[in-house]
């Protein structure tokens, strides 16, 4: 197997086709460069350059072992900066969690700049049941998760990207329709959809307590898992569903979205697992600052 070393010295000769003038560019004497030299050629088995009193020429061996040793040369230095930046996280993967809210309102600006930062980095987005997330975060299935506010859990870290209000989601057909902002009373004889306490504690607190801070416990028609499925069930004018004011950005045709006077807030988080060492995630994390 060829060391390293005799490539760099044979490629410095070939370059400058002189024994001194390479022998100076490595900091050597000259003779031992051509002891080098020797040594490689009796290692191949073949003569790589003819000696001339002034300058040196390859011969075609020689030619052929130039071109693969820079190619050789080549290929460690850039295994060299690879390992740099997969070290700094500028390279690997990261695959990242997220709820459709997350969608309509910090995901795409954080893929957007995570990808111009680490273009070598192969960055993967998986849309999650928001309940789902968490385990998955610390089970290492994704690196990080954009979800809703969730219960404590042990290893897990979380930190507050986006916060924005509940709005009303209504049929285009709905009497309410045109009205400029809604008051939750306003709503008390409606049916509402929403996301399950179990898929989305957070938000489903959100809406219920919201409700009973207008003195009504809300008639809950539909408990489902996607805010998909909420904005088609409203869409089809089976119910009115209390959503985050991003989800607006999904412009259904058959949907109005109004403002609901003293609307509760909801977050959306980012969280990830104290044990992932990925350095793309650490990467993610300092941008998402």
């Amino acid at each position: 197997m060829l060391d390293i070393k005799p490539l760099r010295y044979f490629v410095a000769l070939a370059q400058a086709r002189h024994f001194g003038r390479a022998a100076a560019s490595l900091h050597l004497s000259q003779p031992p460069l051509s002891r080098q030299i020797a040594a490689l050629e009796a290692s191949l088995g073949v003569q790589l350059v003819e000696r001339g009193p002034r300058r040196v020429t390859l011969t075609a061996a020689g030619e052929r072992f130039y071109a693969d040793a820079q190619a050789i040369l080549a290929a460690l230095e850039q295994a060299g900066k690879n390992a740099q930046a997969a070290a700094r996280g500028d390279a690997g993967a990261l695959t990242i969690g997220f709820t459709m809210c997350a969608a309509y309102s910090v995901l795409p600006g954080y893929a957007r700049a995570y990808a111009a930062a680490c273009p070598e980095v192969d960055l993967t987005l998986k849309e999650i049941v928001s309940n789902d997330l968490a385990d998955k975060v610390l089970n290492g299935q994704v690196d990080a998760a954009i979800m809703f506010p969730a219960p404590p859990r042990p290893g897990l870290h979380v930190r507050t990207l986006f916060t924005e209000p509940l709005c009303v989601a209504m049929s285009r057909r709905h009497p309410r329709a045109r009205a400029r902002r809604l008051k939750i009373a306003q709503l008390r004889d409606e049916s509402f959809v929403m996301a399950a306490a179990e898929v989305s504690p957070s938000l489903h607190d959100a809406i219920i307590g919201h409700c009973r801070a207008g003195g009504f416990e809300p008639d809950v028609r539909f408990e489902v898992q996607l805010q998909q499925t909420v904005l088609s069930l409203v869409e089809d004018g089976l119910s009115i569903a209390l959503v985050p004011q991003s989800m607006r950005r999904a412009q259904l045709p058959g949907l109005v979205f109004r403002p609901l006077e003293n609307a509760p807030q909801i977050s959306q988080e980012l969280a990830w697992s104290a044990a992932n060492a990925n350095p793309c995630l650490a990467r993610f994390l300092e941008m998402a600052r």
